[in-house]
């Protein structure tokens, strides 16, 4: 198997009458699943596209985005899911640096498309009500003019820099992905996955094509509201992913709920950290349920380690519930010293790099970041800082980069902190991340006023509101007097957040 298409082929021969996924009112068995790809591929070679080119998505989840990855990666194409929280001005900057021939627009979303200048940037656009038609209108088409490194997925996140940055992951890394988490995970035929997260996130397309790969029935939710997880779960999904927010939201709302998510053979969370204590309520909640802890990133196309149930629940180690657990199969893990860039030791600090065949192929119009980022010899660095135990079981500690994770969302200082800069009364600001019982971290701003402005924190959030996604926003303002600075006048944001963590696990 070397393109993802492969392994839909493969179970539309072996199980063609066995239900492949379901969307809402719509359920598809590999065969028809098969077919409504391969015209989907003659729908798209027939509308321009090539090899080489982009194929965007701005869209709550929906079963085309799938389609499209598969369909747009036989002719040696990408998809582009496009984070539906941003912005215009966001959407905008993704739409030209990607540049997609072919943009597929939900119901509800023209507004934002229009705003974001998609009908001057995009030479084609297609409303998602007029899918089934387009898909329809094709002639089977099997591709045959892809390789496995080209790019098929093209996962946007957020940089450093402030711009987002196009991680492009390639069949070869996909399919490698799928398998280690298969095997890691005993994931198979017997297995129905319920896909709550947004597609626009690893967590999201990768996880449905862990599905295709397994032989698995895959649910596809369109948002995880609690209506589609248990009804999803009464309809018999067996295994998900999701982030810590969601299982925050099952536990306080009572043991109907509890009970309910109970159903679940296998819950995997990640992509957000998890709060202690929250963990061992849900240990104690589900003791019948495998809970799977997973760590990784956007750039080796998602899982990168894994904490397996029985090490949860291992009472000898019980300080690795803070762990992000072992490797997956083929994935090589290196701690080094940031500076000398030298192996530490195990137990000793150092940056977080990962080497696999899972890997991005880099980031896409950016070389140089993408030398920030990959080494010449295919090592990730992640901007983690953490270390390894004698059993090689990782742990995350805190952040090279400046980085928050908020509910599973990635937010960078430079992009929120810019718009800081043109409050009204407003002299300098900062963000941080402080914990939150909910959402794992939460932004907060830190912030000198001008000299004599009267500005408030309701003022400040509501202005960032203004320009930015939700998720980006701070969620409480500290007002202070001087921003704390190291010899060269950067700001400590270290010596800001140490406060806030001070006497837990891990620093993020």
């Amino acid at each position: 198997m070397t393109l993802l298409f492969d392994r839909l082929d493969h179970w539309a021969g072996w199980r063609p009458d066995d239900v492949a996924v379901t969307f809402g009112e719509q359920a598809f068995t590999w065969r028809q699943w098969r077919d409504r790809v391969l015209r989907l591929t003659g729908a798209l070679r027939g509308a321009g596209v090539r090899a080489g080119d982009r194929v965007a998505v701005l869209d709550l989840n929906h079963i085309a985005t799938i389609e499209l990855t598969l369909a747009a990666s036989a002719l040696g194409a990408a998809t582009v899911p496009v984070n539906f929280r941003l912005s215009a001005d966001q959407i905008r900057y993704i739409l030209e640096d990607s540049r997609p021939v072919l943009l597929f627009i939900g119901a509800g979303f023209s507004d934002v498309a229009h705003g974001a200048g998609a009908d001057i940037l995009v030479p084609r656009l297609v409303v998602l009500d007029q899918y089934e038609p387009f898909l329809a209108a094709g002639q089977p088409d099997s591709g045959t003019s892809a390789d496995p490194d080209d790019a098929c997925l093209v996962m946007y996140t957020s940089g450093t820099t402030g711009r987002p940055k196009g991680a492009e992951l390639t069949h070869r890394g996909l399919i490698a992905h799928s398998a280690a988490c298969c095997a890691a995970m005993g994931m198979g035929p017997s297995v129905t996955t319920m896909v709550a997260m947004p597609l626009f996130h690893v967590g999201g397309s990768s996880y449905a094509q862990v599905g295709v790969y397994a032989g698995a029935r895959t649910t596809l939710l369109r948002e995880p509201t609690p209506a589609a997880l248990f009804g999803a779960i009464a309809a018999g999904a067996t295994h998900t992913f999701i982030v810590p927010t969601i299982i925050h939201g099952i536990l306080a709302a009572g043991s109907q709920a509890i009970g309910a998510f109970g159903g679940l053979k296998s819950i995997s969370y990640g992509a957000a950290p998890m709060p202690l204590p929250m963990l061992r309520q849900a240990l104690d909640a589900w003791p019948r349920t495998e809970l799977v802890q997973v760590y990784g990133m956007t750039e080796i196309s998602g899982v990168a380690t894994l904490l397996t149930d029985a090490a949860h629940r291992d009472s000898g180690h019980p300080e690795r519930l803070a762990s992000g657990g072992l490797p997956l199969p083929g994935v090589e893990t290196r701690v080094v010293d940031p500076v000398t860039l030298r192996d530490v030791k195990p137990g000793e600090k150092g940056e977080i790099w990962f080497r696999s065949a899972q890997a991005m192929r880099g980031y896409l119009n950016r070389p140089e970041a993408t030398a920030e980022t990959k080494t010449a010899d295919g090592w990730i660095r992640t901007g983690d800082i953490g270390r390894t135990d004698d059993a090689g079981f990782v742990y995350v500690l805190d952040r090279v980069k400046d980085m928050i994770i908020t509910g599973g969302e990635n937010v960078y200082g430079p992009e929120v902190e810019s718009v800081l800069a043109d409050c009204p009364g407003v002299s300098e600001g900062v963000i941080i991340g402080v914990p939150d019982e909910r959402w794992g971290e939460a932004v907060k701003a830190v912030v000198v006023r001008e000299a004599g402005a009267e500005v408030a924190a309701e003022d400040v959030i509501g202005f960032c509101r203004g320009r930015l996604a939700h998720f980006q926003c701070p969620a409480s303002v500290e007002f202070v007097d001087d921003l704390p600075r190291n010899a060269t006048g950067k700001v400590l944001k270290r010596a800001l957040r140490e406060p806030y963590w001070a006497g837990r696990e891990r620093a993020i």
